[in-house]
């Protein structure tokens, strides 16, 4: 079939940048948006608009039905639902199929195979993948015992969790039982899921992951990226490829994840994440989200394709346009996530309006925002403003590039995380690459020590 029109069921940047392909491909576009974002920039870039709701999520970008009606309402044929709020939410895969619309992303089987972490790691198993050693516990009793079993450092991780959140470290096997019970009562109430599973902590980790794609019968990856720079187990930089590693190491990676695409018959764009154990070089499948990525720019920039483009011909039903052996990697990409936060005081979320907004330009930059001067940042979403790409012939020359374009950016009306990026960027650890995910806590804690000053 082709695709006419498409419901974008999202906001900010991922939505303008939906958008954009949309109208490349001569497709129309709706955007479902809150009242907090009628006014924002992808509402003016979208052919039509409908509004979902009030500002608070829930009751907007988190109701299955509301899309689902605003789909009917503008006469889409499909519904890509971005990242975030229900992109990976079988509810709206579900609901899309029985109203003849197309939703853009896996079946409702795959998502349910993958958005249960246990299962994912039952399916990961099946397929010969390595998994961290741990497994689920249904009570502080039971995480007790099985801590005794695989040891600590180990994480207490809700099995509906996300982001970070859900996940406890436990150092003292003493105290895995009251860690356990607290993650519980914790999951239950954040996820309405209260189930938790224990697993190794990998201490000198770092997150490495495959990007796939397939049509329901053949996948092929798109290369790596690493994503170990991370506050919280929230990523900040982001980059491709993944620097430093053995290519036997990564070959297998990427093996492995088509293993696992392969093994679900896996439709759409999905990554594949793993833990690499920077110390002994062995990794370990983490999880699989079944969506585009916040970072997918970075793949983007050294492959040449269009990731959103791809997953619209898959909802056509289209075969693979592309073979392993046709895909090539080309230099060297580096992500920064710019956020609307007070990076000096605690990450500090920042909303407010935006008076300035300058983005750089030029040769190996890319930009994709949904900020401009008198935007909005509202106080009820991600505080994401723009994600700021540089590419290069190699890492090194990428990474002058990234560094000249934060130095000519310009964001005033709110607090930016832009200078904690320069940070970063000067940071002999980081130069050397590699990193694992504890670097940004170390960094921190050295500038801190050092009364601000970059190490």
């Amino acid at each position: 079939m082709n695709i006419r029109r498409v419901l974008v069921a999202n906001r900010g940047e991922i939505a303008a940048r939906i958008i954009r392909t949309c109208r490349n491909l001569g497709i129309e576009t709706a955007l479902a948006a809150s009242e907090a974002d009628l006014d924002a920039v992808p509402a003016r870039l979208a052919d039509h608009i409908v509004c979902i709701g009030p500002a608070h999520a829930s009751q907007s970008y988190l109701n299955v039905d509301a899309v689902v009606r605003a789909a009917a309402a503008a006469k889409a044929d499909a519904v890509h639902p971005g990242y975030g709020f229900l992109a990976e939410n079988v509810r709206l895969a579900r609901a899309c199929r029985e109203h003849g619309i197309v939703f853009i992303g896996p079946t409702e089987a795959q998502l349910e195979a993958v958005g249960d972490k246990m299962q994912a790691r039952a399916h990961a198993v099946a397929a010969g993948l390595p998994v961290v050693p741990g497994g689920p516990v249904g009570s502080p009793a039971e995480a007790a015992a099985l801590a005794k079993v695989i040891g600590v450092p180990l994480l207490v991780k809700a099995v509906a969790g996300g982001g970070g959140r859900g996940m406890k470290l436990v150092t003292d096997a003493a105290r895995t039982a009251e860690t356990a019970d607290l993650a519980m009562a914790e999951a239950g109430a954040a996820f309405a899921d209260p189930r938790v599973y224990l697993e190794r902590f990998v201490i000198a980790g770092r997150h490495v992951e495959v990007q796939i794609v397939g049509d329901g019968g053949d996948v092929v990856h798109l290369g790596d990226r690493d994503c170990s720079v991370q506050r919280r187990h929230q990523k900040l930089v982001e980059e491709a490829p993944a620097p430093g590693l053995p290519e036997t190491t990564r070959a297998a990676m990427h093996e492995a994840a088509i293993a696992f695409g392969r093994h679900l018959g896996y439709r759409g764009l999905g990554t594949v994440e793993f833990l690499l154990d920077r110390d002994c070089g062995v990794f370990y499948f983490l999880e699989m989200n079944a969506r585009i990525q916040v970072e997918h720019p970075v793949t983007e920039a050294i492959t040449g394709l269009d990731l959103v483009a791809e997953q619209i011909a898959i909802a056509e039903g289209r075969p693979l346009r592309l073979r392993q052996q046709d895909i090539r990697f080309h230099g060297h990409a580096i992500e920064c996530r710019l956020n609307a936060e007070n990076w000096t005081h605690d990450f500090r979320p920042s909303p407010g309006t935006v008076t300035t907004a300058v983005f750089p330009a030029g040769a190996g930059i890319r930009v994709d925002t949904h900020i401009e001067g008198g935007a909005r940042v509202p106080p009820f979403y991600d505080s994401l403003l723009a994600k700021i790409v540089a590419h290069g012939a190699n890492r090194g020359s990428a990474i002058e590039r990234m560094k000249s374009a934060l130095a000519s950016c310009r964001v005033d009306g709110v607090a930016t995380n832009r200078d904690m990026h320069l940070f970063l960027l000067a940071l002999p650890e980081f130069l050397r690459g590699g990193m694992d995910t504890p670097f940004f806590a170390r960094a921190l804690q050295r500038r801190e020590g050092d009364g601000g000053r970059p190490s």
